[in-house]
């Protein structure tokens, strides 16, 4: 079940930031990113591909949040992907990457709930009767729990890498560029599982790589 080709559908970037950062907000960024938190938390945004292991915020059957068990029930049984559907989970979920990569530092303009800033993620809209297996959404978070393991310590050592970063930019006003891509690394690879096991838009198994 590996990859068809070298590029993965779900592709995931983050510009960096090759100018000096704002220390300021830097040193705060917890109590200065608190407003936003609290939008994304009224619309279930979460982290994105950023927390939880990579389940991509917070995935619901109901109101709010990542729509899952909805359009799990269209591809099984009607073998339909309702376009707004679609639209919002790929919305809310470049919503919540943006809120992340604000909390891990890599970029120092305040998330806005509309525009991409320097943070791309692109999702393929799926053609469900042709593009995807009706059955396989039923099983596809269970198909992904060596990602779930992996992605654990994965998430923990970029927090520390963030922390790292936190005292990089301090002192110089620069993010390391190693720890930027290892830190990217981790949400795209958050962002593939997410977009596998839960939006539910490929039926390409994640690979297990940082690299795009």
């Amino acid at each position: 079940m590996e990859p068809q080709g070298d590029t993965y559908p779900v592709q995931f970037s983050v510009e960096y930031p090759d100018r000096q950062l704002n220390r300021l907000t830097t040193a705060f960024r917890l109590i200065v990113a608190i407003p936003i938190l609290v939008v994304a938390g009224a619309v279930g945004g979460g982290w994105g591909g950023w927390a939880g292991g990579g389940h991509g915020g917070e995935v619901t059957a109901g109101t709010g949040g990542l729509l899952f068990l909805a359009p799990l029930l269209m591809i099984v049984f009607r073998q339909k992907y309702p376009r707004w559907w679609f639209d919002w989970n790929r919305e809310l979920l470049r919503f919540s990457n943006r809120v992340g990569v604000y909390l891990a530092l890599m970029d120092d303009r305040y998330p806005s709930t509309d525009e991409p800033q320097g943070v791309t993620l692109e999702l393929p809209y799926p053609d469900a009767r042709n593009d995807l297996n009706r059955w396989l959404p039923i099983v596809k978070w269970l198909l992904a729990i060596p990602h779930y393991v992996l992605l654990f310590f994965l998430t923990i050592a970029a927090v520390v890498a963030i922390v790292v970063a936190w005292f990089a930019i301090l002192f110089t006003g620069r993010y390391p560029r190693g720890l930027f891509d290892f830190v990217l690394g981790v949400g795209r690879w958050g962002n593939r599982v997410t977009a596998y096991a839960f939006l539910l838009v490929t039926d390409e198994y994640p690979p297990f790589r940082l690299s795009p």
